[in-house]
């Protein structure tokens, strides 16, 4: 325990599209410890999972005056929230995200993620926090009410790579071009982006895309074509019988228009806002089209981040197969291992050929098609084009994909970084990283850091 007693302001964010029952017994062993710190608490061990609870959570610690603000991020959340809270106190700030079992089942949490959308919003707006990820019960609590918040930039590394081969990925997407079809969530300032920064240090152009025209084109797809892909799924995947039938058609449909779109317009990636309009408004997944788009060589990126179709063009380029967009949802520091994951949608190729690949439902939104597999065993190489802190940089990674059952459902894979899991975890958060990266199978770092060179981006290795 501090020796100093802190009054602590506590707001608690959740999201009810989670295991909500879960999520508060989390919290209960996190508001234990935080009594048990010795500190004084104000606010209330409640999940705030809108933002009118959250204004008036806000409102009645604001006038406790407290010495610090704590953000448990309990659930996964967008940073909208926190990005108000960080704007309402000029008190010092910190996040405590909790981890969830490895079982196989769903995310129920999904608290990592939340953790890593909200350090890249409050890098973008220069506020240092401090942060935890750490179940309860777990060690001292120092961490979080330390008198300097624990968030630095990281420095980038020195490169003496040949900028040759990287000359030839660069001019590569300069005749490429991506499809945006729809807006970035709120909250999901990780996907935000300037077409002209983007142009400028790329060369790719973005063209956008109503999502209303991607819907009214997977309507009007003919029958027959439907049929055949629905054919062509059965042939990839087991148990298409077993999920919703006219859900599944719809969701095949969206295949049908991307693919439409793709031939008119000659895009070679999208970057597709994929909930919740796609199960509210249309009714089916565009995760598993987006598996067999990237199979084929035109990736796809959720959530309409274009940095991200970008990075899977680069990505793809370099190493000549299909790639992954992926959230980093886990780190254990005690295994020395990590979780990639998204929901169902990683290319078939990728797949652990001793499991069997499924067809499922997206665990929130209970609507097909995705697949379920875990990924191969292998070597694999992790990249981002990155505008964390408002500077555009290189982040990469190397590591190995291990032999391990599926972490959780969709399409998941845990891997074992080259550097420690501890060194990659305090990366992550500290560089305000987005939250989407690539992979592909291969060490590709060295033509990764040829073409940072060429295009004059700094590089910073995970």
């Amino acid at each position: 325990m501090s020796s100093e007693t802190l009054t602590i302001g506590v707001l608690p964010l959740g999201r009810p599209t989670f295991d909500v029952p879960f999520a508060e017994e989390m919290l209960s062993g996190m508001w234990r410890d935080l009594e048990a710190s010795g500190h004084t608490l104000v606010g209330a061990p409640t999940l705030l999972m809108d933002a009118a609870a959250a204004e008036a959570a806000m409102a009645d610690i604001k006038v406790q005056m407290p010495d610090r603000i704590l953000i448990l991020q309990v659930t996964f959340t967008d940073a909208v929230m926190t990005c108000r809270i960080a704007d309402s106190f000029e008190q010092p700030l910190a996040i405590w995200a909790v981890p969830e079992p490895r079982l196989g089942g769903r995310l129920r949490l999904n608290a990592f993620c939340g953790l890593n959308l909200a350090s890249h919003a409050l890098s973008l707006r220069g506020r240092l926090f401090s942060w935890r990820y750490a179940a309860p019960g777990e060690g001292p609590l120092d961490t979080l009410f330390g008198a300097t918040p624990m968030v630095h930039p990281m420095q980038p590394a020195e490169s003496d790579a040949d900028p040759a081969a990287g000359t030839a990925l660069l001019d590569q997407l300069k005749s490429k071009s991506i499809a945006r079809i729809g807006e970035h969530p709120d909250g999901f300032d990780t996907c935000a982006y300037k077409p002209d920064r983007l142009q400028a240090l790329t060369g790719l152009t973005v063209r956008g895309f109503d999502l209303s025209d991607l819907f009214d084109r997977a309507h009007a797809a003919p029958s027959k074509a439907a049929d055949e892909l629905r054919q062509a799924a059965d042939q990839m995947v087991s148990g298409l019988d077993q999920v919703d039938q006219p859900e599944l058609d719809r969701s095949l449909r969206l295949k049908l228009a991307l693919d439409g779109i793709k031939a008119e317009g000659g895009f070679d990636a999208f970057a597709i806002r994929c909930w919740p309009e796609t199960f509210t408004e249309y009714g089916g997944a565009v995760c598993g089209p987006v598996a067999m788009m990237g199979e084929a060589r035109t990736p796809c990126a959720c959530e309409a981040d274009v940095y991200g179709a970008a990075t899977q063009l680069l990505l793809q380029a370099a190493s000549g197969a299909p790639v992954f967009l992926a959230d980093l949802v886990d780190i254990d520091v005690s295994d020395n291992s990590a979780v990639v994951w998204h929901c169902g949608q990683a290319p078939l190729s990728m797949a652990d050929p001793d499991a069997v690949k499924e067809a499922t439902i997206h665990t929130n939104r209970k609507m097909p098609l995705l697949f379920e597999f875990p990924l191969k065993p292998g070597p694999v190489t992790f990249v981002r084009l990155s505008q964390a802190q408002g500077v555009q940089s290189l982040i990469l990674a190397r590591g190995e994909m291990l032999k391990r059952d599926k972490a959780f459902t969709g399409t998941s894979g845990v891997v074992r970084f080259e550097r420690p899991a501890h060194e990659v975890l305090a990366g992550v958060i500290n560089s305000g990283l987005e939250h989407h990266m690539a992979l592909a199978y291969g060490d590709h770092v060295a033509a990764l850091e040829s073409f940072a060179v060429a295009a004059g981006l700094p590089v910073i290795h995970l």
